[in-house]
């Protein structure tokens, strides 16, 4: 062999090395994505709102009671119970969305949560956290940061 054939071969070994630890980098750094996000309906107060009332998700056994528990530990007033028609007597309905992963052991991955007018079911406010396997924290945690975000946000006028 010569020196040409040789210097050939090492580059091309050089740049899939490169590649795969780009690939590498890239791949592995897709674990820490998080977000943390609340936005408020133009013209909503959340200050008035003293009373909930919270829907449990049709397959939920007892992930609804940490947003019960957080919102009481505020000091407001919750209900809990299936969806009914309109109006409600509370001041906000609360809906939720929660998704949960596997990575050894299972852990929320995302959570959304929706205050709506009583009256015509319409957005107030909703919240949205987001935390991959490597940032992920525990269910109490996402349901802590989103609700005050929530009650942090500023309208948009």
């Amino acid at each position: 062999m010569n020196d040409s054939f040789c210097s050939k071969i090492v580059a091309t070994l050089i740049r899939q090395a490169s590649f795969l630890l780009l690939l590498g980098l890239l791949i592995s750094s897709t674990g820490c994505v998080n977000r943390a996000t609340a936005t408020l309906t133009p013209g909503a107060d959340l200050t008035k709102l003293k009373t909930f009332y919270l829907i449990p998700g049709a397959d939920d056994k007892e992930n609804y009671l940490l947003i019960k528990s957080n919102l009481e530990k505020r000091g407001f007033g919750v209900t809990t119970g299936p969806e009914k028609p309109l109006p409600y007597k509370e001041d906000s309905i609360v809906h939720y969305l929660d998704k949960w992963m596997w990575d050894i052991t299972p852990y929320m991955l995302e959570l959304t949560i929706t205050f709506r007018d009583p009256n015509t079911n319409s957005p107030l406010a909703m919240g949205n956290s987001y935390h991959t396997s490597l940032s992920r924290l525990s269910d109490v945690e996402m349901v802590e940061e989103v609700l005050t975000n929530m009650f942090n946000a500023k309208a948009v006028k």
